[in-house]
């Protein structure tokens, strides 16, 4: 067994890159092509990207991507955490086949065996459901970290199980299949309307375009990182990912989503409309064409709403689970026993109010 540290992506041997490939198999963002774009487009100046990795001498590899905020201060948590952000709505170790214990326990050495004591590590969001998520945490405990789980978001999807858009859409409820159908014809009388779904080439810069605009002109807060998304639509184009919807009123973008549909998934990733066409409905009529696509065209086997427990989605999807996280804390450090004392503390006070509420 070995284990490596490295600082940059492009430092990892093609032997290590590959492992990748199979993480991918679990979420676009766990890919290699996502790091990248997340690296290059959200980490700060006084961030810092580190890759634990162990493998075997049959060739298995386990690579746990993270960062840290450097700190010089005695009195502030130095804290490790995955390379993930309010843009990733799953992490999970990069593992080249089978997730191995002994093989994440010993990537964890090599953070252990790092110059820099850290007081805590934190991973998260995870699935409860793959199990990469009970073998770290056993890796974690292993190293006598003091480790707790904590809630992160809920997240709504729909297995499609074969299913045709029309066969799909007939199980909606009936007061959103109304309104589709309704708006629907309602959109298509106007002059000028019409709908795009991009996938790359020529119109993808006109694209990324309209998308902005339409982002502009929405409700939602602006992106703090605004070279994200445009990083993000180019990288989906190149692998033949994105699915961008546009509506457009008179060549003016009035909707626009982008989609991710990658090893059989469609991921419903950034929603927006100009809040002047709030009376068409037309994110329920964009939602319902791209849907179209992605069962009829792509074949897809699931469609996954991601970060949030929203209303709208539950109509849209049938299935609900959660994403958790996982934080350990270092016994052998002063602040890493007081944030697992405050930890504790927390939990216990936490079940007091719960008891104290349900008598």
């Amino acid at each position: 067994m070995k284990i490596y540290c490295y600082d940059r992506l492009e430092d990892l041997p093609p032997q290590h890159k590959m492992a990748f490939g199979c993480a991918e198999q679990v979420s676009y963002d766990c890919s290699l092509h996502w790091f990248s774009n997340l690296i290059d487009t959200t980490l700060s100046a006084n961030e810092s990207l580190k890759l634990y990795l162990a493998d075997d001498e049959k060739g298995q590899i386990a690579i746990l991507p993270m960062c840290y905020y450097a700190t010089t201060s005695k009195f502030k948590l130095r804290q490790l955490r995955a390379l993930s952000n309010f843009y990733t709505s799953l992490y999970a170790p990069v593992c080249s086949n089978d997730v191995s214990v002994e093989l994440l326990k010993e990537a964890l050495q090599a953070i252990k065996d790092s110059r820099l004591a850290w007081d805590v590590i934190d991973f998260s969001p995870l699935s409860i459901d793959h199990k990469s998520y009970e073998a770290l945490f056993k890796a974690l405990t292993m190293h006598d970290f003091m480790t707790f789980r904590y809630f992160c978001f809920v997240n709504w999807y729909l297995p499609v199980n074969g299913r045709s858009f029309h066969e799909y859409f007939q199980d909606l409820p009936s007061r959103l299949k109304h309104t589709v159908k309704r708006k629907r014809k309602h959109f298509f009388t106007l002059v000028g309307a019409r709908i795009e779904i991009i996938i790359g080439g020529d119109q993808l810069e006109l694209g990324i375009a309209d998308y902005t605009k339409v982002y502009n002109s929405s409700w939602k807060l602006r992106e703090p990182f605004p070279d994200f998304i445009p990083g993000l639509i180019k990288l989906c184009a190149s692998q033949g990912w994105l699915r961008l919807g546009l509506a457009y009123l008179h060549d003016q973008p009035i909707a626009a989503q982008i989609w991710i549909v990658a090893n059989g998934r469609a991921a419903i990733y950034k929603l927006a409309h100009d809040e002047k066409f709030d009376s068409h409905s037309i994110g329920s009529v964009l939602t319902a064409r791209i849907m179209q696509h992605v069962m009829d065209i792509d074949k897809v086997q699931e469609v996954d709403y991601l970060i949030g427990d929203d209303e709208y989605k539950k109509d849209w999807m049938s299935h609900r689970r959660e994403r958790w996280g996982i934080v350990a804390y270092n016994p052998r450090t002063i602040l890493g026993m007081l944030g697992a004392l405050k930890q504790i503390l927390g939990e216990i006070m936490r079940k007091a109010s719960k008891h104290w509420n349900n008598k």
